[in-house]
């Protein structure tokens, strides 16, 4: 699951596996085995997929917290 471009005039989409509906959610996560302590990738989520989706980092360590997309775009911004 790759988050998709948001640099588009497209609003951003959730990354869940064929779904198409609106990020309203961003999963901050890191992979220790792959990426350096600092390094930080990001997921998108829809709200119906939120859950599923920090479930899923979450077993594996990886969620590292998870912001409202709007909040996430003022701060880096």
């Amino acid at each position: 699951m790759n988050s998709p471009d948001t640099s588009g005039p497209t609003a951003p989409i959730c990354s869940a596996k064929g779904c198409r509906v609106a990020a309203v959610w961003v999963l901050v996560w890191n992979n220790p085995k792959l990426h350096t302590p600092e390094r930080r990738k990001t997921w998108l989520a829809c709200e119906e997929h939120r859950e599923h989706l920090s479930q899923f980092l979450g077993v594996r360590g990886f969620l590292k917290d998870v912001v409202a997309l709007e909040d996430w775009e003022e701060q880096q911004a």
